[in-house]
């Protein structure tokens, strides 16, 4: 699970604009044109574009500043407020007259979209604007734990003003990270990373994505050409890809998808909250992954809370509980991307016939730590242990059972008699058998820093089971 030891203090940069939604029912046909008639119920509004990375944002506990350009006109005055509302920094807010405040008008009917209209402007903010932006981020710029760009190709984030903010950004040691837009992705040189969805990714580095060659050749590409850290490519229902050393993908699983709006403004809000609060990159993408999915179960553009994330990834776990079986290598990998309090326990067992017993011994192993990893023997490895007429179910029957327990974390099979080389790989920190192993030697206790012998219910075990049944 999450937990957010600190409250970053992020910078936003970009585009502002109001999201505004009329909501109403259709059940008729105009007599003057052939168009809905939509009776309105009701009227919200919502931050939109970089606001809507800021809601995101402080949903997820940061504190934050924005730094943009709006119009002196009416519509700043509900921006303002909305900002205001959320608790968001608005020192940097500057007002250009003549320019207009966006405000994106959407009539819905029965939560579907019957047409939008669009007030604002898209030519570049004044070079008086943009200096004086520069020079109000410059001021404060120290203050931040990171900054968060977020590009909507609507004037603020011009060529010379972003790359002066990405210029001092680096000189205080801040992380960049960028949600890009446009074919021209040179404006963005030197940053930490960018968050280009597939789409976006294959335009900017004119290379046609279509497989996972095509989709490396293009995060590389770009990673190489912009001096970035990283890229980090959304795919969608696929996930994310991750350019560091190498191309990583995570996978996504949204159990619902009711509307995708804003879900790469959550990506980059979690993307920044995580590298905030110490999460590697690996950490904070699957942080991020898992914002999002929440974000898509709701309609219209929404926000998830680190709570709401963790509850997801408690059912994710209980809806996925396959996804828990892994090999010894794959493990490894998961684990190296674990916080650094999180207290590994590691028992093992060939678990035949799952029993009471089994379980409560296993609910007592997971309560010495924060992770339960169960090694299973193989059926090769069972049958030399307790002979030729064992096992009665086989072991990926067996590793479905297990990983479908709440408590059990990984399920990992190996095939030795004993798991001393898969203790080596993974590192546990506290190691459990039964108490039937008071003064006997436990495989692996070398390795580990603790040992624990846990008690068995009495009368209840495979073997007495398997008695009762051939009596019958």
């Amino acid at each position: 699970m999450y937990k957010i030891s600190k409250v970053p203090k992020i910078l936003v940069v970009g585009d502002l604009m109001i999201d505004h939604y009329l909501w109403g029912s259709c059940e008729r046909i105009s007599p003057e044109a052939p168009v809905q008639v939509v009776d309105i119920k009701n009227e919200t509004s919502a931050l939109g574009g970089a606001g809507n990375v800021i809601s995101n944002l402080i949903s997820l506990g940061a504190n934050v500043d924005v730094a943009s350009v709006i119009g002196d006109d009416e519509n700043k005055n509900d921006l303002l407020d909305m900002l205001k509302k959320l608790g968001a920094g608005i020192d940097m807010l500057l007002f250009e007259e003549g320019r207009k405040t966006a405000k994106k008008s959407r009539i819905m009917a029965s939560h579907q979209q019957i047409i939008r209209y669009d007030l604002e402007s898209k030519n570049d903010i004044s070079a008086k604007s943009q200096e004086r932006l520069q020079e109000a981020i410059s001021k404060k710029l120290s203050e931040y734990d990171l900054v968060l760009i977020s590009d909507y190709a609507k004037g603020v984030l011009t060529r010379e003003f972003t790359s002066a903010v990405i210029k001092m950004a680096k000189e205080k040691n801040k992380l960049i990270l960028i949600d890009p837009k446009g074919e021209d992705y040179s404006k963005y040189k030197g940053a930490t990373l960018i968050t280009p969805n597939k789409k976006e990714a294959s335009i900017a580095s004119k290379i046609k994505i279509t497989d996972d060659k095509s989709l490396k050749e293009a995060g590389e590409k770009l990673k190489e050409e912009l001096n970035l850290d990283f890229v980090i490519v959304t795919l969608s229902e696929d996930g994310m890809a991750i350019f560091d050393k190498k191309m990583t993908k995570i996978p996504t699983i949204a159990r619902e998808v009711y509307d995708v709006t804003g879900a790469g403004d959550t990506v980059l809000a979690a993307l920044g909250v995580g590298l905030s609060a110490g999460f590697d990159i690996y950490k904070a993408a699957l942080f991020a992954t898992s914002a999002a999915a929440v974000v898509v179960a709701k309609l219209g553009s929404a926000t998830a809370s680190v709570d709401e994330i963790n509850r997801y990834e408690n059912q994710k776990l209980r809806f996925n509980y396959e996804s828990k079986i892994l090999n010894a290598d794959e493990l490894q990998k998961v684990l190296e991307h674990k916080d650094k309090k999180t207290k590994i326990v590691f028992t093992n067992g060939c678990f035949d016939i799952l029993h009471v017993g089994h379980v409560k011994y296993l609910q007592n192993a997971k309560n010495l730590g924060s992770l339960l990893i169960v090694g299973l023997n193989s059926d090769k490895s069972v049958t030399r242990l307790k002979g030729n007429d064992r096992p009665i179910n086989n072991e990926q029957d067996r590793a479905v059972v297990l990983s479908s327990l709440g408590f059990v974390d990984y399920v990992v099979i190996f095939e030795e008699d004993t798991p001393y080389k898969l203790i080596q790989k993974i590192k546990p920190d506290i190691l459990t058998k039964g108490a039937d192993y008071k003064d006997k030697e436990v495989v692996g206790s070398d390795l580990v820093g603790e040992v624990v012998l846990i008690d068995f219910i009495e009368d209840k075990s495979t073997t007495n089971i398997i008695k009762r049944i051939q009596k019958q």
